[in-house]
């Protein structure tokens, strides 16, 4: 289907039937003077989320110019998003929700663009550019998009609130699974990690805190102050994040004098700053810890966002975990740990966010044990000890549905069979097997087979039937 003509350059338009996905590059015909160009995908391969990402391009950075106003909850924005096609195309799109577009360029021309409505569940929404001259596969454009909105506080599947969601004095930005989209345009695909730069620009008595570092100090105007930071390296989009509070800011160091910044809403105080700092003091050694376990931390940067306005939940957000009300010792451990194994090595699809959790609740595990705490068998065994006709052991690990990607299954279940693994090829195998899966896949995107594969080399074990029993069947594994 073609986009409807705009009225110029520039204008929204809301389609009014769904778009017809584009393939592959199509190959030009016998005689034909040159290729033929297709529309880019406006889905992704996810088999859980295919309405969050697209085809025809790879994204390399993303630039945001984001000015929000807490009071009105309006957030205005500007993206520059650098990518390469990867086909030959007419028109390709990002995913953008419940925000407006009003203005796209392509390398610095105004396009005329489409916005399609959200799907019936309003978890969706596409941003469609028609780009003239089309673009040859393997070349590298610029993408402009100018929009704004009022994001409010959009749920996800489980009707958790997840991307931008405004608070009292600002937002807290979680974006796990396809939350991105809610506050700036993107292709949401788990695949396509880019670096990104953010200049976020609110009210003088607040701060605006995002993944990576500082760039420069913050720059204030007319009563409202820019925050600038960069992350320089890669990431999925989910774990993007640009929270803005009344956060009061420390600065530590960590192993080979890491940046390790912390951002602690003013309003967490008594019992839950105790706890706060607590656990916060124990970051540089939580490093060291798992350094031992996977090798080299990751990234240029670590720390937190601690905000007192509540979502009900943490997330591994990039270098800067969010915590939600206060952060206690094992969920920083576990977030910690998601720098290794879910942010450096992402899966290659939701199904297999396992691989996720499972790896930082086994590492939580560990944490725990050399603090002193239930030893990692005796945690196996609470797990194990759940009777088999319980409903826990009904959601597989490597495919837990949509509805149920945040289950009980995913963390414990996952964990205890990285413990069963453990028993099976026995110690010096597993935690070549830890090491191995962070390091050769750093900055990479892996599947429960390729976990397989690299088990069984490493062991010299075939381990079919242990995958099948503890990953893919919906029923307790046996005999373990």
């Amino acid at each position: 289907m073609h986009l409807p003509r705009a009225a110029a350059p520039g204008t929204a338009l809301v389609l009014a039937a769904a778009l017809v996905l584009g393939g592959g590059a199509a190959q030009a015909a016998p005689g034909s003077p040159g290729p033929r160009y297709a529309d880019g995908s406006t889905t992704s391969t996810d088999p859980y989320f295919p309405n969050a990402g697209n085809g025809g391009y790879d994204v390399a950075d993303y630039g945001l110019q984001l000015a929000y106003d807490p009071a009105t909850g309006r957030l205005d924005g500007t993206a520059t998003i650098t990518l390469t096609a990867t086909q030959d195309l007419r028109s390709l799109s990002l995913d953008l929700r419940g925000l407006t577009a009003t203005a796209v360029s392509v390398d610095g021309k105004p396009s005329r663009f489409a916005q399609t409505p959200p799907p019936a569940d309003g978890r969706g929404g596409e941003l469609v550019v028609q780009v003239a001259p089309k673009l040859r596969a393997g070349t590298q454009h610029t993408v402009t998009v100018v929009y704004g909105g009022v994001p409010g506080q959009p749920t996800d599947i489980e009707d958790a609130n997840y991307g931008w969601t405004s608070t009292p004095d600002g937002a807290l930005v979680a974006n796990e699974p396809e939350g991105a989209s809610t506050w700036y345009p993107v292709n949401d695909s788990i695949l396509d990690k880019a670096t990104y730069t953010f200049a976020i620009t609110v009210p003088e008595d607040l701060t605006a805190v995002a993944n990576g570092e500082p760039v420069g100090a913050p720059v204030t105007v007319d009563g409202r102050t820019t925050y600038t930071w960069r992350a320089s390296d890669p990431m999925a989009s989910y774990l993007s994040t640009a929270s803005i509070g009344d956060f009061v800011a420390t600065e530590s160091v960590g192993p080979d004098g890491l940046p390790i910044l912390d951002y602690v809403d003013a309003d967490v105080t008594g019992r839950a700053l105790e706890v706060t700092q607590e656990a916060l003091a124990l970051q540089p050694d939580m490093i060291a810890f798992f350094e031992g376990i996977y090798g080299p931390y990751p990234f240029t940067s670590f720390g937190s966002i601690v905000d007192d306005d509540s979502v009900g939940y943490a997330l591994e957000t990039q270098t800067r975990p969010v915590y939600s009300g206060y952060a206690d010792e094992d969920t920083v451990a576990h977030e910690l740990a998601h720098q290794w194994v879910g942010d450096s090595v992402t899966p290659t699809t939701w199904r297999d966010i396992w691989l996720n959790e499972g790896f930082a609740t086994y590492s939580q595990w560990l944490w725990s044990e050399s603090r002193g705490g239930p030893s990692v068998e005796d945690l196996y065994a609470d797990i194990y000890s759940i009777p088999a006709d319980d409903e826990f052991w009904d959601t597989p690990p490597g495919d837990p549905s949509p509805e149920t990607l945040f289950d009980a299954a995913t963390y414990d279940r996952g964990a205890a069979a990285l413990q069963a693994l453990r028993t099976q090829i026995g110690d010096g195998a597993f935690f070549q097997l830890l090491r191995d899966w962070t390091t050769t896949n750093a900055g990479g995107s892996v599947s429960t087979d390729d976990l397989q594969d690299l088990a069984e080399e490493i062991s010299g074990e075939d381990l079919g039937q242990f995958f099948i029993d503890w990953i893919d069947t919906p029923a307790r594994p046996e005999g373990y």
